[in-house]
């Protein structure tokens, strides 16, 4: 008999149900990075939120809120508490997630003519995605496009509420060895289908043209990637199941967003950050390892009166969740996973550790988590890889190449990561936006790495 006092054997709730029916509809907004950073930035806007462009002057007072975007594709939120200024405790609780997602990507010359009458697009991977999930199934495109106006360049949103494409497998009668394992070649076998023959290839410039309002001749540039159409659903007999494109990692800035957006701490400086680019290593100007957090922090810190002594000081005491979803159990293959360390759907939001420091959790950082989720009642995961096998890593200790703090890596539990449709828990979001709820209320008062209180 299961154990009575397991989370993952209680019923979704209609708190779990509605949770995850606003992440469906989050995701739904959200169907590339630009999209996501609009959509965050809307939210924010809805929040009484203020707008600071990096390139004006930032105006930054106690009680405060505010936030900042780079390149239309990372978001940096921040709350000034009325009470956060005082020098021996003035200090940032953050956390982070990311709003890119594996996908293709269209290059520059977007189609391929032939064979015969056939139009394809000519696409390459982004991130480590699983290609075989992306065939036969309605796809679309999403993404930005630069247009030329009549006073300079504009970029312009992307995103037709349409299927646009399809990957074709081949037959099994054409190919034998389709059930026996398959290498797939990217420049071959996974070429979107756009036209069996009644579109020109210039169609496909008349198309992205059209979906922003520009002539063709207009559009100078584009960053469009491959969307799956396939539709997010509650699923199961007890409701047990989400699934949806994009869970890696749009289920984790919903939650932080959420628990962000909820909660007010008048003691300290709240941070909400969702990066681009984490699925191609972080390394460019929006992305973790880039100077954007680092230049947020810094200019709200001048902003408020406190001088580069004051902000190093706080960087001591400061705390940093890096939200990434981890990897569930997966109920065929249990022997991919350490015997213990390891996480179930529907247990909590999961404490991901690894000895190399791929990810940012020490005992320190764990004991921080566990005991505001312990503070919040709710019930909390392990996850670390088996010790033969290599894990991924993530946000934290790439941010933190930037700014050091003190970090601990969450994420939530999840089946079938990088595929182009992924499965989670429906009780997960509840419980981790509950718990990152406790986190930004709380009143973090660390010294060192020796003792933290919790006021």
């Amino acid at each position: 008999m299961p154990d009575e006092k397991d989370p993952t054997t209680e019923s979704a709730t209609v708190e779990d149900l509605e949770t995850s029916e606003r992440l469906i509809d989050f995701i739904h907004r959200c169907p590339s990075m630009f999209h996501t950073a609009a959509t965050i930035g809307a939210r924010l806007d809805q929040a009484g939120f203020t707008y600071l462009p990096e390139s004006d002057a930032w105006d930054v007072v106690p009680g405060g809120s505010y936030y900042t975007t780079r390149n239309g594709s990372s978001v940096i939120a921040f709350r000034v508490g009325e009470d956060a200024l005082d020098p021996s405790t003035y200090h940032f609780q953050m956390t982070a997630a990311h709003a890119d997602s594996p996908t293709y990507k269209v290059k520059s010359v977007p189609v391929l003519d032939g064979p015969e009458t056939y139009l394809r697009l000519n696409v390459e991977g982004y991130g480590g995605m699983i290609d075989y999930t992306w065939l036969d199934r309605p796809l679309s495109l999403a993404g930005r496009v630069l247009v030329r106006t009549a006073t300079g360049i504009e970029s312009r949103l992307f995103a037709p509420d349409r299927d646009l494409v399809l990957i074709p497998s081949v037959a099994i009668h054409l190919d034998r060895t389709a059930n026996k394992g398959k290498e797939f070649n990217r420049a071959v076998d996974l070429c979107p289908l756009f036209s069996a023959g009644r579109l020109r290839k210039e169609d496909f410039d008349r198309m992205v043209a059209e979906g922003v309002g520009a002539k063709p001749e207009d559009v100078l540039a584009r960053d469009l990637f491959l969307v799956s159409r396939e539709r997010p659903c509650v699923w199961g007999m007890a409701d047990e199941f989400v699934s949806s494109p994009k869970l890696d990692d749009l289920q984790c800035a919903f939650a932080s967003l959420e628990a962000f957006v909820a909660e007010k701490n008048r003691r300290c400086v709240t941070v909400f950050a969702c990066f681009d680019n984490e699925e191609v290593g972080s390394n460019t100007k929006q992305g973790a390892m880039s100077t954007l957090l680092h230049d947020t922090l810094v200019r709200a810190n001048a902003a408020l009166g406190m001088g580069e002594e004051d902000y190093l000081r706080a960087l001591s005491r400061s705390f940093l969740v890096s939200c990434d979803n981890a990897h569930a159990l997966h109920p065929n293959h249990p022997e991919l996973y350490d015997a213990e360390n390891r996480c179930r759907l529907n247990g909590g939001p999961v404490v991901k550790e690894a000895a190399n420091q791929k990810y940012t959790t020490d005992a320190f950082s764990r004991a921080v988590f566990v005991s505001l989720c312990e503070k919040a009642d709710v019930p909390h995961q392990t996850f670390a890889n088996r010790s033969d096998m290599a894990g991924g890593s993530t946000l934290g200790n790439l941010s933190n190449t930037q700014v050091s703090v003190h970090a601990v890596d969450i994420g939530l539990p999840q089946l079938a990561m990088h595929s182009s449709y992924e499965t989670a828990g429906t009780r997960d979001t509840t419980w981790t936006i509950r718990a990152l709820r406790e986190f930004f209320s709380a009143d973090l008062r660390i010294t060192g790495g020796e003792r933290v209180d919790m006021v």
